[in-house]
């Protein structure tokens, strides 16, 4: 094998997770490479809220981690994590020292009544002297916290003798003569290049949000739309697999459900309005909810309100009725009546893509009835003929949503009192809405070094991973902690690599 350049350590993908494993790898020593296959930095990490998950205590912070994660994720790495989450604040107070960004530490439960949930807490850049993230990330819409963490990572990068390629997709991993890691081939400007990795590999290109084909085999539900990056598109896994990996969490995505634009130049989901999550046993937020939620058949089949449902709000639409082979939940449909529809906007886009239009939903969700995302009725008669389904089985349903809100109590799937709102005052508004895709959380497993391991349990020598990729998380979600596992992750994989032996040190 002829090689065009030569680095220690290679790390493939440049949101957080890459961005903290190439600095720690060159505050090692090591010379390193950060490749990302888009034409601009931060993955869909810089597309999140901003809150970096951190925990008092180490033993509290396991025993949640080891609940939420039911079984699924090996012990000895949770118990990692939680080492390492509780001493992460000094790390990211250092980070941020490069541009004197003023961080916020505050207390945040975890979002399950589970041991351990009162340990949790938030690190959060709250802003940043000079910076202004539409204009240095003007590809980011969405919410501002991200670009904020990720000028942190950015400038820290730059401040390194680090070598960063965009639009410099990883193609394959290279196989040595014995069938050892020895690089990876990219392409760049329309030629591919054979790059040696002395050291190693670490792979931090995220899950497989934008990958229809590999959803098809993972997921039962379909169709499942992606709400931000089209560029994660399941690479690291495939070239970890062609290493002998295992997989581990391939079925559990980070999502909810969401609109559809009808205009194909906007090809991510638009989420609906993210009220504030909750944790069952303690207090619920005192939001009203404009809608509610039904299937093909007119009928109301969960709780649109559940504790956090960015992580499991799309569960319920993944119900395949065998007698008709098709799943009657997707799409499904929003309803509001006139108060609803005034109340805030419905939806919101996310994207981190410059060839995606901005889109920016209406305050008053009028522009997008005018554009067919909504659908307006004046009558029961014509909401019905819009879903599809006899008018006495959907005036049924608000008949009886209508009922239980009189008395204060969802009778049906416990929706928390204070979120519900009648919806009887015409005319009416209907929205298709499908399961939507945040993040994944699959991927190649790998052990408490980062390392990937195949289906045994044994490290494939030099090859790591971080972030998003092959994730901890099997079950439940911590809301923020794809972030703090991106700087966990990302620091282990980078000190591991750059202190191994090169392989062809003589």
């Amino acid at each position: 094998m002829t090689f065009d350049e030569t680095y220690d350590v290679v790390v493939v993908g440049y949101g957080f997770a890459g961005g903290a494993a190439a600095i720690e790898a060159a505050d090692q020593g090591a010379s390193v490479l950060l490749i990302e296959k888009m034409p601009d930095p931060g993955g869909i990490s810089i597309c999140a809220g901003g809150g970096v998950r951190l925990a008092k205590d180490a033993d509290d912070a396991f025993a949640y981690l080891n609940a939420t994660n039911a079984g699924r994720t090996d012990e000895d790495v949770l118990r990692t994590f939680a080492d390492e989450v509780t001493n992460l604040e000094g790390y990211l107070r250092d980070l941020a020292s490069i541009n004197d960004a003023k961080v916020v530490v505050r207390d945040r439960p975890g979002n399950y009544p589970f041991p351990g949930l009162d340990t949790w807490g938030f690190f959060e850049v709250a802003e940043i002297p000079g910076f202004d993230p539409l204009e240095e990330y003007p590809h980011v819409r969405g919410r501002l916290g991200g670009p904020l963490v990720f000028k942190v990572v950015d400038d820290n990068v730059r401040k390194r003798a680090i070598d960063v390629r965009m639009n410099c997709p990883a193609v394959r991993l290279i196989k040595g003569d014995d069938g050892g890691l020895t690089g990876l081939t990219v392409e760049q400007d329309g030629e591919r290049r054979n790059i040696k990795a002395r050291r190693g590999v670490i792979l931090a290109s995220g899950g497989f949000e934008a990958d229809p084909r590999m959803q098809s085999q993972y997921w039962q539900m379909a169709p499942v739309t992606s709400a931000v990056s089209q560029g994660n598109t399941g690479d690291g896994i495939r070239m970890a697999q062609e290493f002998g990996a295992d997989l581990w969490h391939m079925w559990h995505f980070h999502g909810s459900y969401g609109f559809r634009h009808t205009d194909p130049r906007f090809p991510t989901a638009l989420r609906m309005k993210r009220l504030p999550d909750w944790t069952p046993g303690g207090d619920v937020p005192d939001v009203e909810m404009a809608w509610i939620v039904v299937d093909q058949g007119g009928k109301r089949y969960m709780n649109e309100y559940p504790p956090y449902g960015q992580d499991t709000g799309h569960r319920d639409m993944d119900i395949f009725d065998t007698s008709s082979q098709t799943f009657k939940r997707i799409p499904s449909f929003v309803i509001v009546d006139e108060e609803g529809r005034k109340m805030y906007p419905l939806g919101q886009a996310v994207f981190n893509d410059r060839n995606t239009p901005e889109y920016v939903w209406s305050d008053d969700n009028l522009q997008e009835i005018d554009n067919g995302i909504l659908s307006k009725a004046d009558t029961m008669a014509e909401l019905s003929d819009i879903v599809g389904v006899k008018e006495s089985v959907l005036q049924a349903t608000l008949d009886r949503w209508n009922g239980f809100c009189d008395a204060g109590e969802d009778g049906d799937y416990d929706r928390p009192p204070g979120t519900m709102v009648p919806i009887n005052k015409p005319p009416y508004y209907v929205g298709q809405v499908w399961p939507v895709v945040s993040n994944t959380q699959g991927g190649p497993r790998h052990d408490s070094k980062q390392s990937i391991v195949n289906p045994y349990g044994e490290p494939i020598p030099r090859l790591y991973e971080a972030g998003e990729l092959g994730s901890i998380w099997g079950y439940l979600y911590l809301v923020g902690g794809n972030l703090a596992e991106c700087f966990i992750s990302g620091r282990i994989a980078g000190r591991e690599a750059a202190n191994l032996d090169p392989w062809d040190a003589k």
